[in-house]
């Protein structure tokens, strides 16, 4: 029998500073999600007061219905917007989670604030379409960073989460109909042409929104089927310095057996793609599906050795 001396002072330490630096990493996350929370409530709030209120625009959900509460009272749209999203507040922490609400409350008294300090302040630009434009733009940047980093600013989202496993309709559906139902109010309170205006600031918002949450380089999949496969797979290796798996598939038709290559490219790297293919083989098959809206783990880094 053997016997081992073990130190178990040194495991003791060593299992310290890993939980030492466990906590060190995730107090460094916590500290990255809260000052993207932060960025993105700031910059709704400036896109609201700077650019929106005073012209008379609104922002769909919540927000909308605050800003007509506003122009209709005394009341300060930062308290009513705080105040109005307060139910959702506790319904995000039963239904979703702790961190989100803790994300979304954080966020909404950030906007609030800065819509408050902002309020007595002339607007950007009196131009309409110029506020519309950089207004949506604004909304979606601060928007989209929020819910990026895990948070929310509007409590018109949580409703539609909870409303679309009872109905079926998807969210975004949910949320539109709501937005058009503001927007109409607005159109009747203020002016049509307001309403209008507002529904295209509402579109530039979701679009930017879109970009900031996926990112301009999303992930698109690509099938491919080619007696060359396997000179197409090491150029794609090579060029693109993506993986790419073989799959094997049967022709209903014909009984056929071929090999499949299926590879994750961004929108910037299909182009390349089909010139792989062109200099290959043009008569390969390629079907390139939308857009991904989650792509993690696999070995996406150029080899120097690709194994085919």
């Amino acid at each position: 029998m053997i016997y081992v001396q073990v130190d178990f002072n040194y495991i003791e330490q060593e299992a310290l500073k890993q939980v030492r630096l466990s906590r060190h990493k995730r107090l460094k996350w916590l500290i990255y999600k809260f000052i993207m929370v932060t960025l993105g409530a700031v910059l709704m709030g400036v896109g609201l007061e700077l650019f929106l209120v005073n012209n008379q625009i609104l922002d769909g959900g919540i927000v909308g219905i605050s800003i007509i509460i506003s122009q209709l009272s005394p009341l300060p749209l930062g308290l009513l917007t705080f105040v109005l999203n307060i139910p959702f507040f506790i319904i995000g922490y039963r239904k979703i989670g702790k961190l989100f609400a803790i994300y979304t409350s954080y966020g909404i008294a950030v906007m609030s604030t800065v819509t408050l300090l902002l309020h007595d302040m002339d607007p950007v630009t009196d131009d309409l379409l110029l506020a519309t434009v950089f207004g949506g733009v604004t909304l979606g940047l601060g928007v989209g960073l929020v819910i990026r980093n895990g948070g929310a600013l509007d409590g018109t989202e949580i409703v539609s989460l909870l409303v679309n496993d009872k109905t079926p309709f998807s969210t975004g559906q949910i949320i539109m109909a709501i937005n058009i139902a503001i927007f109409s109010i607005a159109g009747l309170v203020f002016n049509w042409d307001r309403a209008m205006y507002s529904l295209i600031t509402y579109f530039l918002a979701y679009k930017v929104i879109d970009i900031v949450i996926q990112g301009v380089d999303e992930s698109k999949s690509a099938f491919i089927i080619s007696h060359y496969y396997e000179e197409i797979g090491y150029e794609i290796m090579e060029q693109l310095g993506k993986g790419v798996t073989y799959l094997e598939a049967t022709g209903s038709y014909s009984g056929d057996v071929h090999k499949v290559i299926f590879v994750i490219i961004s929108r910037f790297e299909e182009v390349k793609l089909k010139s792989i293919l062109d200099d290959i083989d043009p008569d390969a098959f390629l079907a390139v599906g939308g857009s991904m809206s989650e792509v993690r783990g696999g070995k996406l880094k150029k080899k120097k050795t690709p194994h085919l």
